[in-house]
């Protein structure tokens, strides 16, 4: 069972300025958004269980194999962190800062291992965790769709469930599922009891913890 793992892990350290390292906030004000994610996914192989950073890899990989558009892909990494971490801002594609996190990822796997070698992305495609994922995010479409698109800053981000649930139907499955909760997060959205009890049973079918859901979410009662 995992709590936070792979690139939601990514999301959920972007989202959180204040617990950042001190060198990667100084390298977030220094260098940019990109270097400072780079930093973030190099700490995911010292800090988490190696099956967890091992997905940050897997992840990453499941995107860029994905037909998704780089619009989507982008979309919905602003909203998992509430647009404190947007690669244009450094003026490159979506894929390729997804390609530089994969290596950074790599190098500090192999700082570790030099044998190492990336598993496949081994996306989850089973169409029927597919349709429930999807459910589960038409249950807060409204709520999230309100959350990120009527407001003045962070700016609008309109589009978000759509490329959520295209995340969840062209990359992975449990991706699209993590990436959905950390957009909640991210934007404090008020779940309802049913809402987040459906997360928490999609979650066990996963294999992630109920803490997964829980913690951080804005639940109500």
């Amino acid at each position: 069972m995992t709590e936070e793992t792979g690139l939601s892990w990514v999301a959920a350290e972007c989202d959180d300025l204040e617990d950042l390292p001190v060198e990667e906030l100084d390298c977030l004000a220094e260098r940019g958004p990109v270097e400072a994610m780079l930093c973030v996914a190099e700490r995911a192989v010292a800090v988490l269980s190696q099956p967890a950073a091992v997905r940050l890899g897997q992840d990453v990989r499941r995107l860029m194999e994905s037909s998704l558009p780089d619009a989507t892909i982008r979309t919905v990494w602003l909203g998992a962190t509430d647009h404190v971490f947007d690669p244009a801002k450094d003026g490159i594609s979506t894929r390729t800062w997804l390609w530089k996190m994969e290596q950074a990822w790599l190098t500090a796997e192999r700082r570790n291992d030099p044998a190492f070698i990336s598993p496949p992305a081994a996306p989850e495609t089973d169409e029927r965790l597919r349709r429930d994922v999807l459910q589960a995010i038409g249950r807060i479409d409204h709520d999230l769709t309100g959350a990120v698109e009527n407001r003045i800053y962070p700016l609008s981000l309109p589009g978000l469930v759509p490329a959520l649930e295209l995340v969840t139907v062209r990359a992975c499955a449990d991706l699209g599922y993590r990436m959905v909760l950390r957009a909640l997060k991210a934007n404090y959205v008020a779940v309802d009891a049913k809402s987040r009890d459906m997360f928490v049973e999609l979650g066990s079918r996963f294999g992630h913890a109920r803490s997964l859901v829980t913690k951080d979410l804005n639940h109500q009662a």
